[in-house]
């Protein structure tokens, strides 16, 4: 997977998950494998191993293999290895753009951005959908017709907590159930993957920005989405939750009240994704009339 890092600089890169999910999706004996993988029952049953104090000796391979910096975090001990990784980075380490017109990402991620309109789909590394399939609702996809949808893509090594991206009242919070299948675009050429996996979302009534949702996509042995925050406010940086292990994905849709930036844009029209960090940001409010 190609992305353009956090200095504008080309990454080429094939990691271990990658290899694994090609030979799952794209291998017979994989995909036999891949069935029971995507069992609930086995998520269910995976969750609670890496609940369990044995799991504890997974992490320290986890982070010697991912490079992971731990003195962004807190030092702690882990009590399991979703415990470790859930864990909470230091606030000053994902400083939030204190700029209110900048709509900020909520998460850390490799980002595409897609124009919303009414006859075309969007894709994700090759998978097209359209937002009706999405959201299950014709009415409210009608809404953010002329807007853009923000794909946000976490990997395991990167930080699974994940903060409101812009203020405002929101609505309540809607579940949809689903198979799990990994969000790794590997599996974008044999499987609708959005319209497999479990999802949550909010309507957010954004003074600044107008409405936009937020939503967030559980992936393959990802049996949680732990939205924490009960509030009816949505504050902007505030934490609303976290994922628990795999790789996840966050999606942002916005009406017309807010416009990508342009360097994001225009990689996404070149086939690559952005790396972005939580608190930066993703576009900003549209400018008026």
């Amino acid at each position: 997977m190609n992305y353009i890092d956090l200095d504008g600089t080309l990454v080429e890169t094939t990691t271990g998950q990658d290899k694994v999910l090609s030979f799952l999706y794209t291998n017979i004996i994989g995909r036999i494998l891949l069935k029971l993988l995507v069992d609930k029952r086995v998520s269910v049953l995976s969750g609670r191993l890496l609940d369990s104090p044995v799991s504890t000796l997974l992490i320290q391979p986890f982070i010697k293999k991912n490079g992971i910096c731990m003195k962004d975090y807190e030092n702690r001990q882990y009590q399991s290895f979703n415990d470790f990784f859930t864990r909470k980075v230091q606030s000053e380490k994902r400083p939030v753009c204190h700029d209110p017109s900048i709509l900020i990402s909520p998460c850390d991620c490799k980002a595409c951005v897609y124009p919303i309109s009414r006859k075309t789909t969007f894709s994700v590394k090759n998978t097209e959908y359209t937002l009706r399939s999405l959201l299950r609702s014709p009415s409210l996809a009608e809404r953010f017709e002329n807007g853009y949808a923000y794909i946000l893509r976490l990997a395991v090594d990167d930080y699974h907590r994940y903060v409101y991206a812009a203020s405002g009242r929101k609505s309540k919070t809607y579940h949809i159930d689903g198979t799990f299948h990994t969000v790794n675009p590997i599996a974008n050429d044999c499987l609708p993957i959005y319209k497999e996996n479990t999802r949550e979302y909010t309507v957010i009534h954004s003074p600044v920005f107008g409405d936009l949702i937020q939503m967030e996509v559980g992936a393959l042995m990802v049996g949680r989405i732990s939205n924490t925050d009960p509030a009816f406010e949505a504050v902007r940086g505030k934490e609303k939750g976290y994922f628990e292990y795999g790789g996840s994905t966050i999606i942002l849709l916005t009406g017309r009240g807010a416009v990508p930036r342009v360097d994001l844009l225009q990689n996404t029209q070149n086939g690559y994704e952005t790396r972005i960090l939580q608190g930066q940001e993703l576009g900003q409010a549209a400018p008026t009339a």
